[in-house]
């Protein structure tokens, strides 16, 4: 059985099965990335929730494993070499998971890379601005009267949502008749958008009928289903 009670993190979460994958993680849309893609591929896990209302991210414990204080953040028993490992940032993680798997990701060197390119498309483009018109629209940004940097963000969503819409068109999925990360990373923010934000008037997501159509088929897949509820809030 691996000990991984050289991890601080465990003193807080202990691990009841340690020779699974440790999540740490909500269900935000980061944070379901990583749950939906540990349905998905099958590998062995143990979730734990990281409440922001009492500040657990902010936590030694936390912080010892992923010092930008953020979820999702994992703990793989058998790392490569069969030792611990510890990962953050969930675009990281699904590779990690992917290549750990063997699955979600094509085997072809020109695939893999092009894969990869639409999960960077999403860490750096989708969800950052996605998260950014949900504050100007959703939470405190709602009260400023100048609505300028809302419209610059819902400019901007729109922008991204054109380039996925035509990246869709004929496809089935991002990457084609396969399904991998690239949509396991991006999928979860435009439902998030839609459905949390309470944003899809206000960027037009009628006008999207790719998107909603890849959207419709995401979430209907179980792996999906469960991911999106874990781990479950208490």
């Amino acid at each position: 059985m691996p000990d991984l009670s050289a991890f601080p993190i465990t003193r807080k979460w202990p691990a009841r099965h340690p020779d699974r994958i440790q999540l740490y993680s909500l269900p935000t849309p980061n944070g379901v990335k990583v749950s939906i893609m540990l349905e998905e591929t099958g590998l062995p896990y143990e979730p734990h929730l990281v409440r922001f209302d009492t500040d657990d991210q902010l936590s030694p414990e936390f912080l010892s494993l992923n010092p930008n204080n953020k979820i999702p953040a994992i703990l793989d028993p058998n790392g490569p070499g069969g030792k611990p490992l510890a990962l953050f940032e969930s675009g990281a993680i699904l590779l990690y998971l992917a290549d750990k798997s063997g699955k979600l990701i094509p085997a072809d060197p020109a695939r893999r890379y092009e894969t990869i390119q639409w999960v960077m498309f999403q860490m750096g483009g989708i969800g950052p601005m996605f998260g950014q018109l949900g504050f100007f629209h959703k939470f405190a940004g709602k009260d400023y009267e100048d609505k300028r940097p809302r419209d610059r963000y819902v400019a901007e969503s729109r922008r991204l949502l054109k380039v996925l819409e035509q990246r869709l068109e004929g496809r089935a999925w991002i990457m084609g008749d396969e399904y991998t990360i690239a949509d396991v990373a991006t999928l979860p923010w435009v439902r998030n958008l839609v459905g949390f934000y309470e944003a899809g008037d206000l960027v037009g997501i009628k006008d999207f009928v790719n998107v909603r159509r890849v959207l419709d088929a995401f979430v209907q897949r179980p792996a999906v289903v469960k991911g999106l509820d874990t781990p479950r809030r208490g």
